[in-house]
């Protein structure tokens, strides 16, 4: 237990320290902030005659000003740009020891390897929670300046646990950025994995697969506009398979693999 909580600290002095931080929290609070512009020009008929582009992105997206539909924002972000985020921070997470040339030095230490993969692995899901309750407290606040309608502790409980859901959907998807990014000893090759999973999941999602391709479940349980795809047990399976895979490979590479080169 101490080695974990020494780990742990050593992982979470590093995010700390780091810019990146800050940045993702940017990244993902531009969903909360841009239905807040969206609630500001729909009110105004003035400023909706001006963006025309906002209205129309507004009416593609299905948002209305009102409380339900500000919430569901939120977690359609998640769902989407979470995928993103989230796999930027496990790529940071575990090729910043290859990029950073610390690898040796975090591998002589007095820890085991398991030890310090699951310290990882931990800080990775804990920085995610973190910016999903930002972003959450962030759109009640956003959403109470704009006195939005429609208000409903209720509603709101609901929407909060869907978003709860959906973070755990993405935060599956992260084991196997972690294994790329460990077997790439890098940044490049987990972010290259990121991008192209996310555009796959566009053109499978479009061609009606979406619910079997472990990318495209976050955005079709968050219901997308456009996304008519139905998910099964099946998905969920294929979702926890995708992550337990992940998990089972970050551990075996970290203990078996090779790192001296």
């Amino acid at each position: 237990m101490k080695q974990l909580n020494a780990s742990l600290y050593s992982e979470f002095l590093k995010i700390i320290r780091s810019k990146i931080l800050i940045g993702t929290i940017i990244a993902l609070s531009l969903a909360p902030i841009m239905g807040s512009i969206f609630v500001i020009v729909l009110r105004n008929s003035s400023l909706t005659e001006g963006n025309s582009a906002l209205q129309a992105k507004a009416s593609i997206t299905g948002f209305s000003p009102d409380w339900a539909s500000f919430i569901n924002l939120i977690g359609q972000a998640v769902g989407v740009g979470g995928i993103i985020v989230f796999g930027f921070i496990s790529s940071w997470v575990f090729g910043r020891e290859y990029s950073d040339h610390t690898v040796k030095d975090l591998l002589v230490l007095p820890v085991s390897r398991f030890i310090i993969v699951i310290s990882k692995l931990i800080a990775v899901f804990i920085w995610s929670i973190f910016l999903v309750i930002f972003i959450s407290v962030l759109a009640l606040i956003l959403g109470f300046l704009l006195k939005l309608p429609g208000w409903s502790f209720k509603i709101y409980c609901q929407s909060l646990l869907q978003i709860t859901i959906i973070t755990g959907q993405v935060i599956l998807l992260c084991t196997p950025v972690t294994f790329i990014a460990s077997v790439g000893k890098g940044y490049l090759a987990p972010l290259a994995f990121v991008i192209l999973s996310v555009v796959l999941a566009q053109i499978i999602g479009a061609l009606g697969y979406g619910a079997f391709f472990p990318w495209a479940i976050p955005a079709i349980y968050s219901k997308i506009v456009g996304t008519h795809t139905i998910l099964t047990y099946m998905s969920y399976i294929i979702l926890i398979l995708t992550g337990l895979t992940g998990l089972i490979c970050t551990i075996y590479w970290w203990k078996f693999a090779d790192q001296t080169k």
